[in-house]
């Protein structure tokens, strides 16, 4: 194909920034997705294990893979949900919180750059694109539910 796709521009520039990030985590022994973790906990209240996942948009499994490891590294402790019995709220320990404050300057530093190269008007049609090609993947229509 000689011309590039939307699909092929989008996949390869996050395969270069998830690079990039796995990269930069790797210097400190762990990786892209355990940093994306660490941001998306509360910092102060825990968040419910069943609700990480959705907000990060991962698959329960991959994410019980990297909490485990979250756990094992000592980032992270689970503690009983006080409001439901069954449910587990996930909390960062000091050196969580340490890493997630490290994970945190890794991405405004590049949300920085890319401002600094970037006009404000191009940023601005990057949002819109994105979020029109979100919009029509979310309301399904790309692909009918009824092609075969």
């Amino acid at each position: 194909m000689k011309e590039k796709t939307i699909d092929y521009i989008l996949r390869t520039t996050w395969l270069a920034v998830q690079k990039m990030y796995n990269e930069e985590a790797a210097k400190f022994g762990t990786t892209m997705a355990t940093g994306f973790t660490l941001l998306s906990v509360d910092r102060e209240k825990g968040t419910p294990s069943t609700a990480l996942g959705p907000m990060m948009g991962m698959e329960a499994t991959s994410l019980s893979r990297i909490l485990k490891t979250m756990e094992e590294k000592g980032l992270i402790e689970r503690k009983p949900n006080p409001e439901d019995g069954r449910g587990v709220i996930i909390h960062l320990t000091d050196f969580g919180l340490e890493k997630r404050d490290y994970s945190k300057e890794r991405v405004l530093k590049f949300n920085e750059t890319i401002r600094k190269n970037i006009s404000e008007e191009k940023l601005n049609n990057f949002y819109e694109v994105a979020d029109l090609i979100n919009e029509l993947i979310s309301n399904k229509k790309i692909y009918d539910q009824n092609d075969k």
